[in-house]
């Protein structure tokens, strides 16, 4: 009898941990996790870094985060992996660049977080050095992130609009914490921080030098004159209302992020983006 109550204990222990790790696949799609740490223009090993993200500072290579224990994050302890994802804090104690958008995924809770660490976890190691990056000074000064971070850096969790629907609380959840579109979408200042007067406005000079679309319900510049239906098939497939496809980073996203999402959790997007104040912004 207690042989088979410690089999059974164990075989729901593991079925729990696999419930964890296929919640986390999911929230790691949702992260965009794979676009961005995948170099998928020279096929290099899926999340096993060296993707070049070039931005007005300089090219920014994306690390190993396959469970590698030299060069990945094998090692990591969950309290390692929280700090660095939601505090932008490294194990070794230095500040990562906000090329990494840890301030959005500040607003993630613990629960998933460790949820993408379990998927990470149970993918193959890739034993790949990381590359370092090629930026100038100062901007390639570790120690002059804490004051960015005084400016630009609030932690803390998603707190959704006490109005708030269901629909609308999940899409801002989804929206400002985990596929962080406020990274792209809102334009920033010559030091990088983010213009919270513009949020989701659109940017000129995005990432990767792309021109980033206003998103917030705007008639004349953004998105007011599509439907919530019309922002879910755009996320689902890429295609406009006008029947113009994506092009660019935003392609990218579908096609390795968006496109995984459930229909809940697209048509809470769209309700999110919906209820959001309109900013007229015309991006030239």
């Amino acid at each position: 009898m207690g042989a088979f109550l410690l089999t059974s204990a164990l075989g729901i222990g593991a079925l729990q941990a696999q419930e964890v790790t296929d919640k986390g696949a999911y929230l790691t799609a949702a992260g965009g996790c794979y676009g961005c740490h995948t170099d998928i223009k020279n096929k290099g090993a899926p999340f096993a870094g060296g993707r070049p993200l070039e931005t007005p500072f300089g090219v920014f290579y994306t690390p190993n985060i396959t469970p590698d224990p030299e060069t990945g994050i094998g090692s990591w302890t969950d309290e390692e992996f929280l700090a660095a994802l939601k505090d932008g804090v490294s194990p070794s104690g230095h500040y990562y660049f906000p090329a990494f958008p840890y301030t959005s995924y500040t607003k993630m809770t613990d629960e998933d977080a460790l949820a993408i660490k379990s998927y990470l976890m149970s993918l193959a190691p890739v034993a790949q050095e990381n590359r370092a990056h090629d930026v100038s000074a100062p901007f390639s000064w570790r120690w002059l992130q804490w004051g960015w971070r005084l400016l630009f850096f609030k932690d803390g969790p998603y707190v959704p609009p006490v109005t708030a629907s269901d629909p609308v609380a999940r899409g801002g959840y989804l929206v400002e914490a985990l596929t962080h579109c406020g990274e792209c979408h809102t334009p920033r200042n010559f030091l990088g921080g983010t213009d919270s007067s513009l949020y989701l406005a659109g940017a000129a000079a995005g990432g990767e030098g792309e021109k980033v679309p206003n998103i917030t319900p705007d008639d004349a510049t953004g998105i007011g004159d599509w439907s919530e239906a019309d922002l879910v098939s755009f996320m689902k497939d890429g295609m406009m209302p006008d029947f113009d496809n994506v092009q660019g980073s935003m392609e990218e996203v579908i096609d390795h992020s968006l496109s995984k999402l459930t229909e809940d959790d697209l048509a809470a997007i769209a309700a999110y983006l919906k209820s959001i104040p309109p900013i007229n912004n015309k991006i030239q």
